[in-house]
């Protein structure tokens, strides 16, 4: 885990982004399609956990990666094949297994292939990330990492989970708290049957911000 002590601030984006600060620089995951094209706006490091619209954006991570010469990427080779030519010693491969820093944060590369939609869906790569031993994104999968985790970003809803699926995820991983993402397909009126499932079957504290919330770790 990183040795740094400045408080760690994690902020929600739309859907299946989040942003991580500490010191004064900063660290996104999975500026998609559904996201605020500010998602990225001043970050240093930037994070895809695998090539699906929704969590990668090709127009906006090329924008992103142009008006700031300091950022830049790590991502599985799916994503960087299609934007690295274009930036040079800039965006950087990773898979399962590997570990790096960015914008002075502590990562580790988990998982290795996105949840089954349907059997007869080709299935693709996707990685998660944990970052700095303690925040655990893990894309469009329930990948349980080999190594405690503190915070888990939730997917909560998509093609391919269903809420007891969710719950036994956080059962698996055993957070000390879940905070949904992959949120936007969920409706207001089903969110609160949400939030008392997971909250009470989860075995971990269980938390919803709303795009633009942030939280200090």
């Amino acid at each position: 885990m990183n040795e740094n002590t400045t408080d760690l601030t994690l902020t929600k984006k739309t859907h299946a982004c989040i942003r991580l600060e500490r010191g004064g620089r900063s660290l996104v995951i999975d500026p998609g399609s559904f996201t605020e094209d500010d998602a990225v706006l001043g970050a240093e490091a930037i994070l895809v956990t695998h090539e699906h619209l929704d969590h990668f954006d090709e127009a906006r991570l090329r924008a992103a990666l142009e008006s700031n010469p300091a950022a830049r990427l790590w991502t599985l080779r799916s994503v960087a094949d299609q934007v690295s030519a274009a930036f040079p010693g800039r965006v950087h491969t990773v898979g399962h297994g590997d570990t790096f820093t960015a914008a002075g944060f502590d990562v580790q590369v988990h998982g290795e292939l996105h949840a089954v939609i349907h059997p007869d869906i080709p299935r693709i790569t996707n990685v998660g990330f944990l970052v700095d031993g303690t925040v655990f994104h893990p894309g469009d999968a329930l990948t349980v990492p080999d190594h405690p985790v503190d915070t888990l970003m939730l997917p909560v809803m998509a093609p391919w989970n269903k809420i007891s699926e969710v719950i036994d995820y956080v059962r698996e991983v055993k957070p000390r708290r879940a905070i949904d993402i992959h949120d936007a397909l969920l409706t207001d009126l089903a969110r609160p049957i949400y939030d008392s499932q997971i909250g009470s079957l989860g075995g971990a504290e269980h938390a919803r911000l709303t795009p633009g919330d942030a939280t200090r770790l």
